[in-house]
Formats: C-alpha cells, structure tokens, sequence
C-alpha cells in the first residue's frame, strides 16, 4: 500500500515537467532543433497523457514509413555486405544475425513490389476486359464548374474549349481570386467561408453550398483541363474521365507524366473494385445528389480521391469512361516532386477512409512507388550480392523480371499516348532515370510529408 502510494505522489510531481517540456516543443519556434523534435514526436497513445496540452505530429508514424526505412537500412547493409561482405563484421552469432536480418529485407522488398506488380497484372487484365457503361444523360443533364486559384488566361482557354452544346448556360467557374472570364459565370471564395476543408475542397465545398445546381450531373474541372466531345454520362453516381497530360517545356516531368498514365492504364479496372484506389479531380463528373451525400467538408490534401472512396463506402456506383481530356504535364522536375509529394501525404493522411485489407494494398503500393527506381539497379546489386543469399537464383530472376516491368509501363504508356513520337523515344533509353524523376516525389513525401496543398503551376 505505502510502495503504491509513493509510486503515485512520485508521477504527481512530475507532471509538471511533463507539462512544461510539452508545451515548450509545442510552442518551439520554427527552423530549431525543438521545432524539428516536434516534427517527429508521436501523439501520445493516451488523450490524456499531457493535459492541457494539444501536440499534433506532422510526421505520423505509418506503415508506409516504416517499412521505407526498413529498407533504407536494409539496402545500405546490403551494399555494406556487396562491397566487403564478412570482412566488415566479426565472426559469432552477431554476423550470423546481420546477415540473415539483411536477407530477411531484402526478400522482403522484392516480395512486395512483386506483389504490387502482380496487383497492377491482375487490374490491367481487368481494365483490358472492361466494357463502359452505355450513356443515359446527355449535355443537358450537366452543370460544369472550373476550380481555378486565379489563372485567368489557362481558365478562359479551358472555357472555350468546352463542347458548344455543353452546359452554354450553366459554366461557373471557382476562384480564389477575382478574375474575368468570358462564357462563363465567376464566382470568389470569400475569405470569410469557414468549413473543415482547406485549399482546394474548400473551393468545392463553398460551390456545393452557394452555386446553384438544378441538374443531374455536375463536371468537375481542373484550370487546364480540356474537355474532348464525349457521348454523355452513365447512370451513375461518379464518372471518372482519362487525363492526357500535354508536352509544356520540360522533358523529364513529360516522360514521367507518359510513365504514370502507362501504369494507370489500372484505371479502368476501378470501376469493377469495391473501392476505387485513386481519382483524378480535373475531370469527374458527379451526381448532385452525391456530392450533397458526401459533401466535401472534409480535410485533406487529395479531395477527389477522398471523395471517391466516401462515396464508395456509401455505396455509389462509379464507373471510368474512355474519353481522355487534356490537361498540362508539370512545367519542370520541380514541380513534378511538388505534386507527387502531396499525393502521397495525402493518401498517408488518410488510409484509415480505406478499408482494412485495402489499406494493407494501399501501403505496399506506396512503398513500391517510393522505391521504384531501385528496379532498374536491383538486377546489378544482386548480381555483387554474395550467393550465399539464400534462393539467390530466384532473387536474381525476379529483379530481372521486376525491371522488365518498367518497360512495360512504358511502352502501355506509348500505346495510351497513341503511339510512339520523336519526343517520346529518348524516354525509352533512359527508362531508368525517368522512373527515379517520377518517384523522387513520393520518396520526399515518405521522408517529409506535404502540410499544405500547393497547385502545379499551369501556364
């Protein structure tokens, strides 16, 4: 009794420590050693273990992450044991554990980008068997809003590039800023609008209860986006368009783009999956009664893709249609890291929208993203690896398959893009970089993730 109760007065006293040193990391001021501990110090499991107090993690502890550095360190140990092998660690139980510990990684690394690949083998057959459900709603049965922060110039071309029998009457367009568009109605965010999105949902949310919408459908557009002639809408409650982003300067973010729409050729494969593993917001059109359902006051650095799997969980149909609009490919690499940044923190904020399993799917194939560009050089750091790593024989087949693959997505991403062209070609030879430029990304966003939404710049 007496040894419980000294145990108690003991955590009373320092409490008041725990509450002082709290405070001071949460008060730290930005760019110090304390503000940087801030960065990464965990939520306490407990709501109650610094009262008063209110400590938000920035870099949460997720799966993703964790698996990340795993191989971070498994892959430096691997190069410690390629370059000198035993000769680095003495003999004895300590080197036995190294090295099975190392192998354990590396197996692992390759079995879930093997899985992820076969995931993406599995959903291309799906997407090559899909057939797009017929149309039931015409242009009249459509409202169009453009989301824009305030590129005039990009927004006026986006409106006239609309079909002429698209909603002539009933083209808004959402801005953060006034600007002047001709052909359709502008609307201005106040800065007085408060609701729990930020950014660009909460342009969305403000239009969904301000902008009036007396059709069936509302098409949702980025700045860029420009609408190709499409047959209509399906009856369903999201239809998804194709993206085909355009050459805007830079090689490197337009080889990348070409990669990427050749690994979603996925996309139509969505349609027959419970939930939807991603959205592209510059082209979706959804049903007014959804986005009212499902609204967008929500959180988040990746809007329409949250959007998609809140309206799947209430059980929404959505459907990929074949017609590709057109849109603008990052202007440079570094805007390209920008928006793959944000992407992954986004889809690392909020997993838990996702079910279980599907969560489990989402975490591999971000850590397969993260760490693609070690495909192409896995083949060579297995080739130095000593053969004493076990099934070393099926290791080295698999890393020569798993690099084959990059080709592979290369290649659909030609046919998507209707061929190869003269610009197209040079990304063929350096496959290898164009892949590391696309991930450095979702590396950075592993590593750092995105607090605040940042638009790519449109020209």
């Amino acid at each position: 009794m007496g040894g419980d109760s000294d145990d108690t007065e003991g955590d009373d006293d320092l409490l008041p420590r725990y509450r002082d040193l709290a405070k001071r990391i949460a008060e730290a001021p930005p760019s110090t050693p304390v503000e940087r501990l801030r960065e990464w110090l965990p939520t306490p499991a407990r709501s109650d273990a610094f009262p008063g107090v209110d400590i938000q993690r920035r870099g949460a502890v997720k799966p993703d992450r964790l698996l990340a550095s795993v191989f971070v360190l498994a892959i430096a140990a691997g190069l410690v044991l390629a370059l000198g092998y035993r000769s680095w660690l003495p003999d004895g139980p300590l080197a036995g554990m190294t090295l099975t510990a190392v192998y354990g990684a590396l197996w692992l690394f390759v079995g879930i980008y093997l899985l992820a690949t076969t995931v993406w083998v599995v959903e291309a057959l799906l997407a090559w068997d899909h057939e797009p459900v017929e149309p039931a709603f015409g242009y009249d049965d459509i409202q169009v809003r453009v989301l824009t922060v305030g590129a005039e110039s990009v927004v006026q071309g986006t409106v006239d590039a609309l079909p002429d029998g698209l909603a002539p009457d009933d083209r808004h367009v959402v801005a953060e800023t006034p600007i002047d568009v001709a052909g359709a109605t502008v609307h201005v965010v106040p800065d007085s609008f408060d609701c729990a999105a930020t950014d660009k949902g909460r342009a969305l949310e403000w239009a969904r209860r301000n902008v009036r919408c007396d059709t069936e459908f509302v098409l949702f557009l980025d700045e860029d986006t420009l609408v190709r002639d499409f047959a209509g809408l399906p009856d369903v409650g999201v239809a998804q368009f194709r993206e085909w982003p355009m050459f805007t300067g830079s090689y490197w973010a337009y080889w990348a783009e070409v990669l990427r729409l050749g690994y979603q050729t996925e996309l139509s494969a969505f349609a027959r999956l419970p939930v939807p593993l991603y959205a592209w917001g510059g082209g979706i059109a959804v049903r007014r009664e959804v986005e009212e359902a499902v609204t967008w006051d929500y959180e988040t650095l990746i809007e329409d893709t949250v959007f998609a799997w809140k309206a799947a969980k209430a059980g929404y149909e959505y459907e990929v249609l074949d017609t590709k609009f057109r849109n603008q490919a990052p202007p440079s690499v570094r805007e390209m890291v920008s928006q793959r940044r944000r992407w992954i923190s986004g889809s690392l904020a909020d997993e838990a929208e996702l079910p279980r399993w599907y969560r489990a799917l989402y975490v591999l194939r971000n850590v397969a993203w993260a760490f693609s560009p070690l495909s192409p050089f896995l083949v060579a750091f297995a080739a130095v690896l000593p053969a004493t790593v076990p099934g070393w024989d099926l290791f080295y087949a698999l890393s020569l398959v798993l690099f084959a693959f990059t080709f592979v997505w290369v290649w659909r991403g030609w046919r998507y893009y209707d061929g190869p062209t003269l610009r197209l070609l040079p990304g063929l030879l350096l496959v290898p970089f164009v892949v590391a430029v696309h991930s450095l990304g979702a590396a950075y966003g592993l590593v750092s993730p995105a607090e605040e939404f940042e638009p790519t710049e449109k020209d």
